[in-house]
């Protein structure tokens, strides 16, 4: 049996993890300082399961404009290399037979507004995601008013309610959107 504080926690929690989703994306998205984070979440296929970059290699950025990938076991060098081509962040990695170099070019103006355009688009996504969540919710508190479980006030409170957290988690995303654009956007 679930309680309006249940319902109002569970919308919460999961409206920051649509909150922590949309941060790492945005970190995975490049500007032109190397960053571990560009591409530690790319998936490997890693003896015939899927994992992590971070997982199987150590990544490190020793310049400003280069990554280097060491994988702790060398055999999955091939497949770390043909993962990060296939995750199409706009690098080549650089097989040596020991290590991955990952090469960090200048962002050109074009590459810059495609890159805001994708930070965009994935912007969209979490405030989409975030409102599902409050429909989702106001649907249950709906529901728990209609079984007679809580009075009109309550479910209108708790409407109030998870219209807040949907209005602070939107204002969260687009306060990372706009860093973000700041960031892509400087030369």
């Amino acid at each position: 049996m679930e309680s309006l504080d249940d319902v109002l926690l569970e919308s919460d929690d999961k409206m920051s993890k649509a909150l922590e989703f949309f941060r790492q994306e945005m970190a995975g998205l490049r500007t032109g300082k190397a960053s571990p984070s560009l591409v530690e979440h790319i998936t490997v296929e890693y003896y015939g399961a899927q994992a992590r970059l971070r997982e199987i290699a150590n990544i490190s950025a020793p310049e400003a404009r280069l990554l280097v990938v060491s994988p702790y076991d060398p055999t999955s060098l091939s497949s770390i290399e043909k993962a990060i081509l296939a995750a199409n962040v706009g690098v080549t990695p650089i097989n040596d037979g020991r290590i991955i170099r990952i090469p960090i070019p200048e962002l050109s103006e074009e590459r810059r507004r495609e890159m805001v355009k994708a930070a965009r688009r994935m912007a969209e996504d979490a405030r989409v995601a975030i409102r599902n969540i409050r429909r989702e919710a106001n649907e249950q508190i709906k529901a728990l008013q209609k079984k007679g479980d809580i009075t009109e006030d309550e479910r209108d409170a708790g409407l109030e309610d998870i219209q807040k957290f949907t209005d602070d988690y939107t204002a969260k995303v687009d306060a990372l959107l706009e860093a973000k654009e700041k960031e892509l956007m400087e030369v």
